[in-house]
């Protein structure tokens, strides 16, 4: 019982903690979430096909939708998991994206709302995704009602800019969803995660920036240098999986310069925001620990008083 109170009284505090960040930031801005950019158009919502009405409504509350005339929508099909990532397209779909397009220059955020139910794609997987097939200077965010790999959400993204118009290299599309095939599978691997492999992926991209190989071998060392570097060990074939992902790039005269300085910008405002709340890097983690804690104890605590 001791315990459940103490529990009680830092989660007031911590709750007092929290309105006393957010509420002057919101007060000082002044910012109107549902004002309308005429230059840019309206923020883009494209949600999962299999999402029942209650969870649409749940995914809309996650993104911030607050007027459904504020936003244009879309639903992500099986049909486009096939056409955009060549995917199943029987696939059951709920992870979402709202995407809000940016003045040219603002570089590409990324904002997984629900990150315990992206269970695959982290923020920098999806920033190196979205960057190879081309997509920049717009603000995603990406949410679910149930824990899922978080590909609908990426189709999503490519289905709304061809819907707007703004229809996205194919061949780019179709490298960019082996990439994010290549790092959800190395993530899996014995001494990998998905924070290893996505730094794997940012520093092998910088590398060839940086050196501009004109063959396959000088993209070959680049990848084993990266490996040595990271002090990643990969059997022959995953380095070979590598190497012929990113000689397919090449192939595309992708900008990797220009794709290195997206990528150092999106790992700079995620050092930001985290720098400006005073936050380490395992705050959230353990603020999901007390949460869960929290919970488990007010549950036994009711348990009890039927028991």
């Amino acid at each position: 019982m001791k315990r459940l109170v103490k529990l009680l009284v830092v989660f007031v505090l911590f709750v007092g903690l929290v309105a006393g960040i957010s509420t002057p930031v919101l007060a000082a801005d002044g910012n109107n979430s549902d004002s309308i950019n005429e230059k840019l158009g309206v923020p883009i919502v494209v949600y999962g096909d299999t999402l029942t009405d209650t969870q649409k409504k749940e995914v809309r509350e996650l993104l911030g939708v607050t007027d459904s005339e504020a936003v244009e929508e879309y639903t992500v099909t099986g049909q486009d998991v096939a056409k955009y990532i060549n995917g199943d397209s029987t696939a059951r779909l709920f992870s979402s994206a709202k995407i809000t397009r940016e003045e040219k220059g603002s570089g590409l955020v990324i904002n997984i709302v629900t990150a315990d139910n992206i269970t695959e794609v982290t923020t920098e997987m999806y920033a190196n995704a979205l960057l190879t097939a081309g997509v920049e200077d717009a603000t995603v965010e990406v949410a679910s009602p149930v824990k899922v790999s978080g590909h609908s959400a990426l189709t999503g993204i490519y289905k709304s800019y061809d819907a707007q118009g703004v229809p996205l290299d194919k061949e780019r599309m179709k490298l960019a969803d082996e990439e994010l095939g290549v790092v959800t599978d190395l993530a899996k691997k014995d001494g990998l995660n998905q924070e290893k492999v996505s730094e794997l992926i940012t520093e092998i991209k910088k590398a060839i920036a940086e050196q501009n190989p004109a063959t396959k071998e000088e993209v070959e060392q680049i990848v084993q240098d990266q490996l040595s570097k990271l002090d990643i060990s990969l059997s022959e074939a995953d380095r070979q999986m590598l190497t012929n992902l990113f000689e397919k790039m090449r192939d595309l005269n992708i900008d990797f310069g220009k794709v290195k300085n997206q990528l150092e910008d999106v790992a700079s405002t995620l050092k930001n925001k985290a720098d400006e709340l005073g936050l380490d890097a395992g705050f959230w983690e353990k603020v999901s620990n007390f949460f869960k804690e929290f919970f488990q104890l007010i549950g036994d605590f009711l348990k009890g008083l039927f028991n």
